[in-house]
């Protein structure tokens, strides 16, 4: 809980109704405000207001989601912490995939790489732009030196118009920047006015496509050997959008010293991140389930992992950017 207060208040806890500094410990998850006196709750406004998991719990899960490079499934999620249901082990995971975006975050910039790509298993059908039961993927990925690359950006998009291309372009890439692509010929209208335009035909250049565009290709395969390999391919269109942040967290941050700093990031995020309800999570919610015939009483509680305290060391330290 003190290292909870310390990410959300590193210079002391802050009442949101009077803004007064000065506040006391209260019971539970609640301060005391010393101005207005109202109760000012530790967790409210974050991705842990309301939750019946216990924080020991919650750090564990962001620990196991940053510490492996590969991640982990809910499943797996559900096994290492001993929780009673697959369901609160997967709204974990997501509720921290949503605190993975932070708001106004920077644009990629300079020379940035751009292509699309289909995420998901064989199907019968046609392959390529025509291919069915899959999910469209634009993909932009930062150039730095010959072989160097830097920040990606993945989004699903319904169609590879230009419109719908340019929506994502300008979101993404800082104006000015050039825009590296195949020969599609929606990418000249994209880019035309905001970007400098470097297209590579495939077609009569006698390279693969991959070779032409290895960030944008290199990108596409760690993340759909991602999806195969900790989720066993078993993520829903619906849900897409929130892996495919999680990948580009880790991605983005593959050069990090230690594990721990991605692990002290997502926490930092959390604490900003909007609280969302599991009806809220799920694409598509069923009506609310009953008790089977024969259970009784409130549902089970995970129990705390809570440790002997510790003397707070990161209450020693400022920041850690």
């Amino acid at each position: 809980m003190d290292f909870l207060d310390w990410l959300r208040w590193p210079t002391g806890p802050v009442c949101p109704k009077c803004g007064w500094t000065a506040t006391t410990v209260g019971a539970g998850r609640v301060w005391r405000c010393g101005g207005c006196r109202k109760r000012v709750s530790r967790t409210a406004g974050t991705i842990f207001q309301d939750t019946r998991t216990p924080l020991t719990v919650w750090f564990a899960a962001a620990w196991y989601m940053t510490a492996d490079p590969g991640g982990v499934s809910a499943l797996t999620m559900q096994k290492l912490l001993g929780l009673g249901s697959y369901q609160t082990a997967w709204a974990m995971l997501h509720r921290y995939r949503t605190a993975m975006v932070r708001p106004g975050r920077e644009v990629l910039n300079g020379r940035v790489e751009v292509d699309e790509t289909f995420i998901g298993g064989e199907e019968p059908g046609p392959r390529g732009r025509g291919a069915l039961g899959k999910t469209l993927v634009v993909i932009a990925v930062e150039l730095r030196g010959p072989r160097g690359y830097g920040r990606a950006r993945m989004s699903i998009i319904p169609g590879a118009e230009a419109q719908t291309l340019r929506t994502f372009l300008i979101a993404t890439v800082e104006p000015g920047s050039t825009v590296v692509t195949d020969g599609w010929s929606a990418y000249p209208k994209a880019c035309r006015d905001w970007f400098d335009h470097e297209p590579h035909p495939v077609a009569g250049s006698g390279k693969q496509a991959n070779e032409l565009l290895p960030a944008v290709h290199r990108v596409a395969a760690l993340c759909k050997r991602w999806l195969l390999g900790t989720h066993q391919g078993r993520v829903d269109a619906e849900h897409m959008q929130s892996y495919l942040e999680e990948f580009c967290f880790r991605f983005n941050r593959r050069h990090s010293r230690a594990r721990g700093l991605l692990f002290y990031r997502l926490l930092q995020y959390a604490v900003g991140a909007q609280p969302l309800t599991y009806r809220q999570l799920v694409a598509n919610p069923q009506p609310k389930a009953t008790k089977p015939p024969g259970v009784k009483g409130p549902r089970s509680r995970p129990g705390s992992l809570a440790q002997p305290p510790e003397d707070r060391p990161w209450r020693a330290t400022q920041s850690l950017e």
